[in-house]
């Protein structure tokens, strides 16, 4: 590739880190702040992974997401305003406000929806990729997951069925030490995902989740494979979430890591490494990247401003898209 199409990829990607990073503060303060109800579950720290997977698929490919989700659809290509508007339960959210936070889809993007159930992605991810298989696409399905969803029972159904039928997806396992509050370590007799999931014949590979080159580079050899016919691929990438949980986990004063664990992942922080790197390669200058946050504030508070003037839902819509067809006694436009 060159140089100035790879420069043009590199600030591609970080300005896709960087307004995951921002949506997700901005999400933070206006929790607090009691604008958006109930609790988010934040992907400060893990921005590579979304990013270096994303920037590997085209926009036909497929993503199924997570809880933590909100990384991967902005990675995707999600629209900041209809994100914002569905975590303010408004109308011209993506699920038209009656998802929330944990079930944001874009079929328009091929996201095929975050998912609250631990690894329940999976399948779904394998039903999508084994649906192009028999239709003779070159498309792909990824399905990110967390370390939790390894001691699961229907993602290794989910890896048996697709290493058998050489199904063309990615597995990507989001490894940030903890399931909630509990240490990978503590709950998995072998906290070698990547090595569990080689036991289904299929290539697995641990990548540094906190370099967005690395989880690229490792992603497009995973996309290119599974379009050659050659089945999936299993990527288990180490990261790091430098909040908590979910947005509650502080006042609630729940501690299970140490300062000096988190102090110390943030020294790998991944936008301020790439941002290194893109100073030392590309003579990217403290303007530039003033330009890029300026920009980044810009789109995300006129997100917020398009979620804060958006309607309420209807409540005679409420049971609209309940069904793929009306239910019996109730009307197809909901009730009257």
């Amino acid at each position: 590739m060159e140089e100035s199409l790879l420069k043009l990829q590199a600030i591609r990607m970080l300005k896709s880190m960087l307004r995951i990073r921002r949506f997700e503060e901005r999400v933070i303060r206006l929790v607090n702040d009691n604008e958006i109800a109930g609790v988010t579950h934040e992907y400060i720290g893990q921005e590579a992974v979304a990013v270096g997977v994303c920037e590997a698929l085209r926009q036909k490919d497929i993503i199924t997401s997570t809880h933590r989700g909100h990384g991967h659809i902005l990675a995707k290509g999600g629209q900041p305003s209809k994100m914002m508007a569905e975590l303010f339960a408004r109308s011209t959210g993506y699920n038209k406000g009656r998802g929330g936070s944990m079930h944001i889809a874009d079929l328009s993007l091929n996201i095929y929806g975050a998912n609250g159930i631990v690894a329940a992605g999976a399948p779904i991810a394998m039903g999508a990729a084994w649906t192009q298989l028999i239709k003779s696409t070159s498309e792909v399905a990824v399905t990110f997951f967390g370390d939790g969803a390894m001691n699961q029972g229907v993602l290794h159904e989910t890896m048996n069925m697709a290493s058998l039928w050489k199904i063309p997806m990615i597995f990507v396992c989001e490894n940030n030490g903890y399931a909630v509050t509990f240490s990978a370590d503590e709950a998995s007799a072998n906290p070698n995902f990547a090595e569990r999931a080689a036991a289904y014949r299929m290539p697995s590979q641990l990548v540094d989740g906190m370099n967005v080159q690395e989880v690229y580079k490792a992603a497009q050899a995973a996309v290119e494979r599974a379009r050659n016919g050659e089945g999936p691929t299993f990527l288990e990438c180490k990261t790091y979430r430098y909040m908590g949980h979910h947005t509650a986990e502080a006042t609630m004063g729940i501690t299970y890591r140490t300062k000096e664990e988190i102090e110390q992942w943030k020294l790998k922080d991944p936008i301020r490494h790439f941002i290194s790197h893109m100073e030392h390669v590309y003579s990217w200058s403290a303007l530039d990247q003033e330009q890029l946050e300026s920009e980044m504030i810009q789109e995300i508070e006129a997100a917020v401003e398009y979620a804060r003037v958006s309607p309420n839902p209807n409540p005679e819509d409420s049971l609209l898209n309940m069904y793929s067809t009306p239910y019996e006694g109730i009307p197809a436009k909901g009730w009257v």
